[in-house]
């Protein structure tokens, strides 16, 4: 956090109009369900309206700040809920709600026979209130609050069509593998809070600066740092933690544009970011994070070369690309992990949102075997796709580039220590990953949009709410890339370079320098269209590479095999044994004597007189005995 004075401004409004937008749309729309997409847009574009506000007021190096009240406070500790705006804020609120509003619009149009569509407004504008609340948190504890409702509201709208059980799995699935990372991230919350004495961003930023003694707490840091990755491989889809974000897919694909490609996957930079005093610190988890985000970039990569599901590309691509972001975040490069983050929020949820014109074009056809020739009767989804497919594979002069090399010459000039072995070897990994991405998405270019048509339906171009918002993104990704510079300067004073500075190029260098993506959309232009029994023939010379990548490396399977089994088989002792053993015996036991205490009490409860007269002077001679005998 900047040192500089804070400001005191009402902060709270940018997340009330979502939260207000969200139950209007879900009682309202319940009646109209024409209003409810308008009602969601107007609250979504209030809210980027009022971000924009501060964004323009928010002075060099500044920090707005809206201390709404004190949530609890023990002994010396005390959680605040405050809200917090500096430049890195400003960056992720103008990209949540920017995007977020131009999916909300063209929501309108793709969901239009949706019979629930107060409902999915309602998740949408919800899924927006937890995001900002995740940027906005002046604290560890905020933002993780944040932290579970984007989980929450993906779950919501993962299993939007709850009523197709493989769609409802898929929900659980991303639910349940967010709470593994969300375990450590609160580990790290806790060890935080018990060393340092406070959760504050401020506060711990502070407390790295003045303690003489860091050096001592290197060891704890590290855990520290390592918690937070934790939380972060879940919620942005790292290695182990990945495997939900394919599944995700099953939700409508506006949803996979903004929640599982522009914002919530991208919460673990952001907190990476945000928390960057903490990881520099700790130079052994800074090279965990370095080695799992290559690792990550690569095997989702190539298991995208194999998939023919439009929507699963670009799934696997996502995690590919946070895979980046992260490379350049392990660096200690966090300027250039949020400048990729802004790029690809642009350029993906444009591939999103064009395969979403496809399918609904398509009648709800995902498979591009059974497309082909789209160009022709969709040129603003062609020429949009075409634009966002040449930014994320990283060719000048269009965004992907610069942010893509950037991220590349920080993994070379990496100053950890920790990382002077493995350096070459994860460059040359991260390239290969780079000529890989380009040749995977003109593949799904190619079989989508060239060629002829395969398919049954009569396809179609989208209504204007739809392709709107196709070119704006198309627009913002061909562009973005120019302005690595201002943003460079405008992040500095909260997050640090580490001596990643920006770099300017020629315009002719850049186009030499993105040779190796060129190589890759030429390779994948020839053997896609003019060649394509080469394909074929190459998974039929390599069967078992074929199936591995196609088979997702048998990942799912692993997991299946070791964990998930293992806990069911765990579960069902527990409730055998345990529960209806143990538990129930022991309720149905008491249960039991109960009953027939009860019974035995009413043989003496005769409602007659003389028989409670009689027990009486039973027990008065009793009692005189008893006397006698003492």
């Amino acid at each position: 956090m900047t040192s500089h004075e804070a400001h005191q401004v009402q902060l709270g409004l940018i997340p009330l109009f979502p939260l207000l937008g969200s139950a209007l749309a879900f009682v309202i729309g319940k009646k109209n369900k024409a209003l409810s997409g308008w009602i969601a847009t107007i609250a979504a574009v209030c809210s980027f309206a009022s971000v924009f506000n501060f964004f323009r007021s928010l002075p060099e190096g500044g920090v707005f700040e809206d201390k709404l009240f004190t949530w609890f406070s023990i002994g010396g500790f005390t959680a605040d809920f405050t809200f917090r705006f500096d430049s890195l804020t400003a960056v992720m609120c103008l990209v949540v709600t920017g995007v977020g509003s131009l999916i909300h619009l063209y929501s309108i149009g793709y969901m239009n026979e949706e019979p629930s569509k107060h409902r999915y407004f309602s998740y949408l504008n919800l899924f927006l209130f937890s995001m900002l609340l995740l940027v906005l948190g002046g604290n560890l504890l905020i933002l993780f609050i944040g932290w579970e409702g984007v989980g929450l509201c993906s779950y919501l709208l993962i299993g939007f069509w709850f009523k197709n059980e493989a769609f409802a799995r898929a929900g659980r699935k991303a639910f349940v593998v967010n709470r593994i990372g969300d375990a450590g991230f609160l580990i790290a919350i806790f060890l935080c809070a018990g060393i340092f004495g406070t959760i504050d961003f401020a506060e711990l930023a502070a407390k790295f600066v003045h303690n003489t003694n860091m050096d001592l707490l290197v060891p704890i840091v590290t855990g520290i740092a390592i918690c937070l990755f934790i939380g972060a491989t879940g919620k942005s889809a790292q290695i182990p933690l990945f495997v939900w974000l394919p599944d995700a897919m099953a939700g409508p694909t506006p949803v996979s544009a903004l929640i599982h490609a522009a914002t919530m996957v991208t919460a673990g930079v952001y907190m990476m970011a945000r928390t960057h005093f903490i990881f520099d610190m700790a130079p052994y988890a800074m090279m965990i994070v370095s080695i799992v985000a290559v690792l990550t970039a690569f095997v989702a990569g190539t298991i995208a070369i194999t998939q023919n599901d439009i929507k699963k590309v670009l799934a696997y691509s996502t995690v590919s690309q946070l895979g980046f972001m992260f490379m350049a975040a392990g660096a200690g490069a966090y300027w250039i992990a949020v400048f990729h983050l802004v790029t690809h929020a642009f350029f993906k949820a444009c591939l999103f949102l064009c395969s979403g014109s496809v399918i609904h074009s398509c009648h709800h056809e995902q498979d591009m075997r059974e497309m082909g020739g789209l160009a022709k009767v969709m040129p603003i989804t062609f020429v949009t796709y075409l634009i966002s497919t040449i930014a994320i594979s990283g060719i000048a002069p269009l965004s992907g580039y610069y942010s893509k090399h950037a991220i590349l010459g920080a993994m070379e000039h990496n100053p950890n220590p920790f990382m002077a072995q493995f350096a070459e070897w994860l460059v040359l990994a991260a390239s290969i990953t780079a000529v890989i991405t380009a040749f995977y998405m003109t593949r799904s270019l190619a079989m989508t949009f060239l060629g002829t048509y395969r398919g049954h339906a009569h396809p179609h171009e989208s209504p204007l709410l739809m392709t709107i918002p196709l070119i704006v993104l198309a627009s913002l990704a061909s562009i973005a890339g120019f302005y690595g510079e201002d943003l460079y300067a405008y992040l500095h004073h909260v997050v640090p370079d580490n001596g990643h500075h920006f770099h300017h190029e020629s315009m002719a260098d850049a186009l030499v320098h993105s040779w190796t993506a060129i190589l890759g959309v030429l390779a994948a232009l020839l053997l896609y269209t003019n060649l394509k029994v080469i394909p074929q023939k190459v998974s039929q010379a390599f069967p078992l590479l074929n199936k591995l990548l196609s088979n997702k490396y048998y990942i799912d399977e692993i997991y299946n095999m070791f964990v998930v089994k293992p806990l069911e088989g765990l579960a069902g002792i527990f409730f055998n044994r345990i529960d209806r053993g143990v538990v129930d015996g022991a309720v149905n036991g008491t249960g039991m004597v109960v009953e027939i205490s009860g019974e035995v009490a009413r043989t003496v409860q005769t409602g007659q007189i003389r028989s409670y007269l009689f027990m009486m002077v039973l027990g008065m001679l009793f009692v005189i005995g008893l006397y006698i005998v003492a």
